[in-house]
């Protein structure tokens, strides 16, 4: 690709295979106990189904957060190429983007990550060329560092401009995009297609993005005021997206207006300690499975030997278990060295009450069948 600078993914990393873990630690087989706030009837349901082990729950509030706390990234990748004739994912991991990128000065806030999901059709280009050029486009953008949305959305337009320029690239094929820019604790995650990115927030699962399918109430209305259709689930009954990069052969000319865009949602978090981990993946994997199975299988996987890449192709045999018919890719991103740790459900002592009136009534009608 012409003026691309691919970023470096971990070593081992293979469009069919997975990538080992930077970073990472060897698991601890004694666990701590720790205290946690969370949804305890979710947390009992998702034990229940994976047999998670026991530990101790309570609640926590945030003075009890450490304030100095700052994420580790280290993330494991696993790609399939599924049932499909043809592999159109394509994904990127930094774990070190200040190394990675050089970057120093101010604005910037180590430690810095960056990962992405690329689920192309049509072909491969338009997914490959946004794999390779998207974080380059992002830090070479004026807002950046200082607006990072703005970066963000400008690097997304002008991926889609590049491909409908290109003399080399095939200008119809298309990809949906989903990055993960990570500085110090602030997590932003940008969205535009149907892949999908999820944090494990002690054992609860927490999306980070929408699915921009055109039958959503959302993306269907906002199609049909830029006058497109959706059509059994279909924009203009072709693309089962809403959004995408790329795919020129139903955008019409450069600054047209179109119902298909390739601008993306924003959601932005602050990471805590309760953070453990971020599941991205293409539509392949969340066809088959729920984002809270997901996050009850990695922690439960964490937990027993606290590898991100091994969490990673787990998840892709779980899905291709369940007859999944889209090819599959799959990044885990843990936000500490350590494993998660143990939760225990309490048992609660209920004590209940009788008013003297309702003893008297009760006492009468046991009386009454003797």
């Amino acid at each position: 690709m012409s003026g691309g600078v691919e970023p470096e993914t971990p070593p081992g990393s293979s469009r069919s295979g997975g990538t080992t873990p930077v970073g990472g630690k060897p698991p601890r087989h004694h666990l701590t106990s720790i205290r946690h706030c969370a949804s305890s009837a979710r947390i009992a349901a998702a034990s229940a189904e994976f047999e998670l082990d026991s530990g101790t729950l309570g609640l926590i509030s945030p003075t009890d957060m450490r304030p100095g706390f700052l994420p580790v990234f280290r993330s494991g990748s696993y790609a399939d190429i599924g049932p499909k004739s043809y592999m159109e994912d394509e994904h990127v991991c930094v774990d070190n983007l200040i190394e990675h990128l050089g970057l120093r000065g101010p604005g910037i806030h180590a430690p810095g990550a960056f990962y992405g999901v690329f689920d192309g059709h049509g072909g491969t280009d338009a997914a490959c060329f946004v794999r390779k050029n998207i974080l380059k486009f992002i830090t070479e953008d004026c807002h950046f560092p200082n607006s990072m949305e703005k970066a963000i959305r400008s690097a997304f337009v002008k991926a889609d401009h590049a491909i409908a320029d290109s003399h080399s690239l095939d200008r119809n094929s298309g990809t949906t995009a989903l990055t993960v820019l990570i500085f110090g604790r602030t997590l932003l995650v940008a969205n535009a297609g149907d892949c999908r990115a999820v944090l494990g927030k002690r054992g609860r699962a927490v999306e980070l993005s929408r699915d921009h399918k055109p039958s959503c109430t959302v993306e269907r209305l906002r199609i049909e005021n830029l006058g497109g259709t959706v059509f059994d689930g279909y924009l203009n009954g072709q693309l089962a997206v809403a959004r995408a990069i790329g795919d020129w052969h139903m955008k019409g000319s450069k600054g047209s207006i179109c119902p298909l865009t390739p601008e993306p949602e924003f959601q932005e978090v602050r990471l805590t300690e309760e953070d453990e981990f971020l599941i991205i993946g293409c539509d392949g994997l969340w066809d088959v499975m729920s984002s809270q199975f997901a996050v009850s299988m990695v922690r439960k996987e964490l937990m027993a030997h606290n590898d991100p890449q091994r969490c990673s192709r787990e998840l892709v045999q779980e899905a291709l278990g369940r007859d999944c018919c889209d090819n599959l890719t799959v990044v885990v991103v843990c936000f500490s060295a350590d494993p998660p740790p143990q939760i225990e459900i309490p048992r609660f002592r209920v004590r209940r009450s009788i008013s003297m009136e309702g003893l008297h009534t009760l006492k009468g009608a046991l009386d009454s069948n003797v």
